[in-house]
């Protein structure tokens, strides 16, 4: 009997050790499954899904965590084609639901690599809540920064008109008492002094106005100087250099066009084939913030300009209204000024007129945009012909008239839609 319970013992801790290493190994193997499917996830899905947020795709971590059949996910994942044409009635409803929208197909991931990419998801989403869950209900504390400046400004607001109030009233008193000892017929001495020294000041102006060289030195600096004044200001009338105005969305410059290097004409696209630059379409901004940096207030007011929902993806034209934007460069109605002519013909980069836009958080206006600017640009800037279509064109008409032949009003661009209409 004592050999039976030993071998029974024995058996038990065998068990026991055995149960004990799988389920260490299967928590092992769900971590490295978590993370197989974190890089698959990244590889494949984030041009379409979030795990938090509905871009082209829904959001996937309520989407995977409400759907529990995972054969099903599994199929969807490798093949949702055949699934919607198998009239599969979730596949249908989903497809239905996103604007009849084309899935990606992934046929090359096997089924464990679905499942450690479900795994992933679901984790994350857990994780997400978790985090929600424990952040007080009332949003973030507030940080204590102490006083508010404003408090410390009205402080300092009362001290410095209790300060003016003391030095009134001593004024106050200081000339009652004198009216008093005036009545009784007593001067005092600093009262004495005092109008002596405004007699003197007296007289010595009245002799510097009897100097006619010195007032008629007065006179001409007074009128140099006014004169001068006068022509600096008119001179720079209308002359808006350093103008920065606010807009309605704060756009940067400086992140798009000099830390994520975006080509100026991506979106101005007018300034390489027309007179115009061009206000960028928002639809532009659109390429990539329906998936880009979604959840900031700056972008909220493009998708609130367009009437665009990023919970449902779709446009409600009836809620679309225009930007406001302010004008910055602006050039008098007798000016023409052609941006394809300098941008496309004279190579002329951006910045040289703009300055380096690539710094500014908010765009001012670099340059002066005077006559005198543009002809000093002008007079200096050299034509390079060479492999310019424009130019070539030139040199042949120039080519025919010292040949004799005739060279009409179009063969130098006459009949361009420009030349009259501005």
């Amino acid at each position: 009997m004592r050999n039976i319970s030993l071998i029974f013992k024995q058996f038990s801790r065998s068990v026991l050790l055995i149960a004990g290493l799988v389920v260490c190994g299967l928590t092992a193997h769900a971590q490295t499954d978590a993370a197989k499917g974190e890089a698959i996830f990244k590889a494949k899905c984030t041009a379409c899904h979030k795990i938090d947020t509905r871009m082209t795709g829904p959001a996937l971590g309520p989407q995977l965590t409400s759907e529990t059949d995972d054969a099903y996910l599994t199929k969807w994942i490798q093949n949702n084609q055949a699934l919607i044409a198998a009239k599969n009635p979730k596949a249908v409803k989903i497809f239905n639901e996103y604007n009849q929208a084309g899935m990606t197909v992934f046929a090359e991931l096997s089924d464990a690599d679905v499942g450690n990419v479900i795994t992933y998801i679901r984790a994350d989403w857990k994780k997400i809540q978790d985090d929600k869950a424990k952040a007080p209900a009332g949003g973030a504390v507030a940080e204590d920064k102490g006083p508010s400046s404003l408090v410390i400004w009205g402080l300092l607001g009362v001290i410095v008109i209790a300060f003016i109030v003391i030095l009134v009233l001593n004024k106050v008193i200081a000339t009652l008492e004198r009216l008093l000892l005036n009545r009784q017929g007593i001067v005092l001495e600093e009262d004495a002094e005092e109008e002596k020294v405004k007699a003197d000041r007296t007289a010595t102006f009245k002799k510097l106005l009897k100097n006619k060289k010195l007032v008629f030195f007065i006179v001409l600096c007074g009128t140099i100087a006014m004169g001068s004044f006068s022509w600096v200001t008119m001179w720079n009338t209308n002359v808006h250099q350093g103008y920065q105005p606010v807009q309605p969305i704060k756009y940067s410059h400086e992140l798009h066009a000099g830390a994520m290097k975006i080509e100026c004409q991506y979106c101005h696209t007018g300034a390489f084939k027309s007179k115009n630059a061009s206000i960028p379409s928002l639809n532009v901004c659109m390429n990539c913030h329906k998936s880009v940096k979604t959840e900031s207030p700056e972008i909220h007011k493009i998708y609130d300009a367009l009437g665009y929902d990023p919970n449902t993806a779709k446009y409600d034209s009836t809620k679309a209204k225009p930007i406001q934007w302010v004008r910055i460069h602006n050039l008098p109605d007798l000016a023409y000024f052609n941006h394809s002519q300098h941008v496309k013909v004279g190579a002329i980069k951006c910045q040289t007129c703009h300055g380096p836009v690539e710094t500014m958080k908010e765009v001012y206006q670099y340059s002066p945009l005077t006559m005198k600017w543009c002809i000093q640009c002008h007079k200096r800037t050299e034509v390079n012909g060479k492999g310019n279509a424009y130019y070539d064109s030139i040199l042949a008409a120039h080519d025919k008239i010292k040949k004799g032949e005739k060279v009409t009003a179009a063969v130098l661009g006459g009949i361009e839609c420009a030349k009259c209409h501005y």
